[in-house]
């Protein structure tokens, strides 16, 4: 699952960990891709340094910089596809239509204009959109989202969440709550500075949407789900 991001507005991270939670709850393998790394100097951010916060905020995660007006990361794009069948995911206005135009080789998905107040674009992919590369390889385009909802279960959290949920497997208690209980491997990690608390509280707030949303069937090639590790029920 490719999880597109537009260098013209603020990358967030909690769309990034939902979008990671989902596509490894579907059994895919995320890529960040950052869009419009060169609108001819109009971007505030550089773009090597976004990629290198973005690997640095989720670990294990693949980034790739690209600018379909120069031609950069492309190709690398499609060496990551193979003859495999991916989907983007993203914003409206972030770029994913003229990714797909770029893999095509052709005009054939229509791109919206962008607006300069808030970088966000009209929605041109309405609907899914299934597109045959040349060479092999299936992409499917989906409409732009304005949010993403977490429909995973504790598997894809802990996955997005490797570093903290390994952690908090060597908590001293198995049902250590992580708020104060004696032993606790998480808060000690937060002491000396092993976990970031940014990405602690994001472990949270995931696992708890996970805990109120509505139970999912498991995948039939899925494994055995791990004790959980982490308070709510």
């Amino acid at each position: 699952m490719l999880l597109v991001c537009g260098l013209d507005r603020p990358v967030k991270d909690g769309r990034i960990q939902r979008g990671t939670a989902i596509s490894r709850d579907a059994g895919a393998e995320p890529v960040v891709v950052l869009t419009k790394a060169s609108r001819d100097g109009d971007i505030e951010v550089d773009p090597q340094r976004a990629a290198d916060e973005v690997r640095s905020a989720h670990p294990g995660i693949d980034v790739i910089v690209t600018s379909v007006k120069e031609g950069i990361g492309i190709e690398e794009i499609r060496s990551i596809i193979g003859h495999d069948t991916v989907t983007l995911l993203g914003e409206s206005g972030a770029g994913k239509s003229s990714i797909v135009n770029a893999l095509l080789g052709d005009d054939v998905v229509m791109i919206g204009d962008v607006r300069e107040s808030d970088s966000k674009g009209r929605h041109t992919t309405t609907t899914r959109e299934l597109h045959l590369l040349p060479g092999g390889g299936v992409l499917i385009d989906s409409p732009g989202i304005r949010a993403v909802g977490l429909i995973a279960d504790t598997d894809g959290v802990a996955e997005t969440f490797v570093d903290v949920d390994e952690i908090a497997s060597t908590c001293r208690f198995a049902d250590c709550q992580h708020e104060g209980q004696p032993g606790c491997a998480v808060a000690a990690a937060l002491a000396d500075g092993t976990l970031k608390p940014e990405r602690v509280e994001a472990w949270r707030r995931l696992d708890a949407e996970t805990d109120s949303a509505e139970p999912i069937a498991p995948r039939a090639s899925a494994p055995p789900r791990r004790p959980r590790r982490q308070g709510g029920n």
